[in-house]
């Protein structure tokens, strides 16, 4: 039997697919992240970098900065590349305005402006020293924080997983 043609499924059905395709993929990485072999310590400290250099202004290079980084800080690579995904071309935008108004705040620096039709990193830096580096101080100002939140909170949530992982397996083997 053929499938049904996508315009043939109701905008509803189209938007519950495609939300529970989202949940499922959000959940494999999920437990993917807590079954890697590392300690709880290292996958948060591989979260917190990848937290940090998602806040950089850096888009097209945060990748290969973070796997760098990783193997530099002898950290998780994968839950390191997994927490910088928050930052990606689908937020850059909004994203980029949000660094350059808190760095903006932090810097006190006028007379720069925020172009959205320019956020390519060439562009970003030919627009002037002043709009990058405001960024970055954005960046920082953001970032510095959201890493130590990142950390403590994944290293509670790692813990907490295999805790009950390792209570509910114990079960298992004892009642079964």
């Amino acid at each position: 039997m053929n499938a049904p043609r996508r315009d043939r499924i109701p905008l509803r059905q189209r938007k519950a697919d495609w939300w529970t395709g989202a949940k499922r993929w959000s959940r494999l990485w999920y437990l993917r992240l807590m079954r890697q072999n590392s300690s709880p310590r290292n996958l948060a400290a591989a979260m917190a970098l990848g937290m940090f250099i998602g806040a950089m202004p850096i888009m097209p290079f945060q990748s290969v900065v973070v796997v760098a980084l990783a193997f530099a800080f002898r950290v998780n690579k994968l839950a390191a590349w997994l927490a910088t995904c928050y930052s990606n071309a689908a937020t850059m935008v909004p994203f980029y305005f949000f660094l350059f108004k808190v760095g903006r705040a932090v810097t006190g620096v006028e007379g720069v402006t925020f172009d959205a039709s320019r956020l390519e990193m060439e562009q970003l830096i030919n627009a002037g020293w002043d709009l990058f580096l405001v960024m970055f101080a954005g960046g920082l100002a953001v970032g510095i924080p959201a890493t130590v939140a990142t950390y403590f909170l994944s290293l509670f949530i790692i813990r907490r997983y295999r805790q009950r992982r390792a209570i509910r397996l114990l079960r298992k083997k004892t009642l079964g």
